[in-house]
């Protein structure tokens, strides 16, 4: 496929300029129109104006320039087709040999906090997926290119082969109708989400960023996807050293990082297995990395850790302490990073909070998925119901606070003993609560006395209070709404805990 002629119409500009100035190389000519045909202009690249091809304007502020037959009879006729080129001929009509064209930025207009409809509207592309998807579907006679980075690939078969392939031409029409597919898609779920939570229909596109190792075990194959839009979180973390993320480190690290954001003091959050082993809140990051190391100092060995202030020199040195996988936090100073770098395997990311169009909660079953909104929700203190005839202290109802926020994010069954803003103990992902309530409860040891306790869900049995109770557990935090509320209550009046309901679940399954 030779290409004599090209149009070329970008929202994003990276790269246009040396595409287009490579093609005039090649003694194509280049059509264009609006801000690219100007920056192709201001750098000297020979362009010629879709509205001198087609006789006519641009109108509506933009909204109609390449919408005409002068141009998508250029692109649409087929180059086998005898009728097709004479009525080209007949009409004066150049056919167009090569379309490199992409969209009005949709998702990353959504993406912006507060975003009005107006403006999202105004960001849906009407002649740029119609040119694409003109070209994409003659592709046997018209290449279309809508990622910047297959420019240099088509530049290269252009001068090594004088033209294009058919295998090439075929794998950019492919890359071409994804595109549009995932433009529309993010346009439909938008829309749709404005209307109702859950559309009849949900229409999801996601881009691979790249290829994992491998899945949870090494016989899985894995990679990783991201949402059109989103922005921040793990998914975008930057790697500031250390071996490419795995599976397992990216959930592990996801979890940690989600966690850490839920406070506002410096907070040192550890991760194992997705479960929370370790966590504090105190005045520096090293005083919370202690509390955190302190609540768990054999499971977070080996572990992810996240903090939600920048990594200092002497806490970086009292990390390196023991083995840890995958450091996060939203930055490391210069010296942080020299200490830190001296472990070779040992991950660093650098990540900020996430943001993403869509607050949904996706899971995967066999031939479907689970769409659920996430569980942003948190109690209103002055909703907070004591139930016992002990209220709890001050000191008690901040501990139980954090508890509150840190259970939330293990896995049910779930209990957290906390402490001084710092965990304790923590039971996680058992078949009964009273279970969930021991674990913790022996991983505290002596630490449990005085010690608050959260439980991700109501008590069905007293059972779990009377453990506590002897653990030496003085408050509990819980949500409440069981028919046998009344029998943990009276335990806890019987053995002096304050307890409160919260009137919220947070299962985590």
């Amino acid at each position: 496929m030779t290409v004599k002629r090209a149009l070329l119409s970008v929202s994003d500009k990276d790269g246009i300029v040396e595409f287009a100035r490579g093609l005039a190389e090649l003694g194509v000519e280049i059509i264009s129109s609006g801000g690219t045909a100007q920056a192709l202009a201001e750098a000297g690249v020979p362009v010629r104006r879709v509205e001198e091809v087609t006789g006519f304007p641009e109108i509506l502020d933009g909204r109609v320039k390449t919408l005409h037959p002068a141009i998508h009879a250029g692109i649409l006729a087929r180059r086998d087709v005898q009728e097709h080129l004479a009525k080209l001929a007949e009409l004066g009509i150049q056919p167009i040999d090569l379309v490199a064209v992409n969209l009005y930025p949709f998702a990353a207009t959504i993406a912006k906090p507060n975003v009005t409809l107006e403006e999202a509207i105004e960001n849906i592309d009407i002649g740029g997926p119609t040119l694409i998807r003109a070209a994409a579907k003659n592709h046997q006679g018209v290449a279309v290119v809508v990622n910047p980075v297959r420019y240099e690939e088509v530049l290269r078969e252009l001068r090594v082969k004088g033209g294009i392939s058919p295998e090439t031409a075929y794998h950019l029409a492919a890359e071409a109708f994804a595109h549009t597919a995932q433009y529309d898609s993010v346009i439909a779920s938008y829309l749709a989400g404005r209307r109702e939570a859950f559309p009849a229909r949900l229409p999801l596109t996601y881009t691979k960023l790249r290829d994992l190792r491998y899945g949870e075990n090494p016989h899985q194959k894995a990679a990783l996807y991201a949402q059109p839009g989103a922005q921040g979180g793990i998914t975008f973390a930057r790697r500031l050293h250390g071996k490419e993320l795995s599976f397992n480190n990216i959930s592990d690290a996801n979890a940690a990082w989600e966690l850490v954001q839920e406070f506002s003091a410096p907070c040192a959050v550890g991760v194992k297995h997705m479960n929370p082993c370790g966590v504090g809140t105190g005045p520096d990051l090293l005083a919370a990395w202690r509390k955190a190391y302190a609540g768990d100092p054999v499971s977070i060995f080996g572990g992810i850790v996240a903090f939600n202030r920048e990594v200092t020199a002497e806490l970086a040195r009292a990390l390196s302490e023991i083995f840890l996988e995958v450091v996060i936090a939203p930055g490391f100073s210069d010296a942080a990073l020299e200490v830190l770098k001296e472990k070779k395997n040992r991950i660093l990311l650098a990540a900020e909070p996430g943001r993403s169009p869509q607050a949904w909660d996706l899971r995967a079953v066999r031939g479907g998925l689970l769409v659920q909104e996430l569980d942003g929700r948190d109690y209103d203190p002055a909703d907070l119901k004591v139930v016992t005839r002990r209220a709890p202290s001050e000191e008690e109802l901040a501990d139980l606070t954090f508890a509150w926020k840190v259970v939330k994010y293990v896995k049910s069954n779930a209990v957290v003993l906390a402490r001084d803003s710092g965990t304790v103990g923590v039971g996680a992902g058992q078949m009964n609560r009273v279970g969930a309530v021991e674990i913790a409860v022996r991983q505290a040891g002596e630490k449990a006395q005085g010690a608050v306790l959260a439980s991700d869900a109501f008590f069905p049995m007293p059972d779990s209070v009377e453990a506590a109770a002897r653990a030496g557990v003085t408050a509990i935090i819980q949500p409440g709404g069981s028919i046998r509320d009344a029998d943990s209550i009276r335990a806890a009046d019987a053995a002096g805990i304050a307890m409160v309901f919260t009137g919220i679940r947070h299962f985590r399954h």
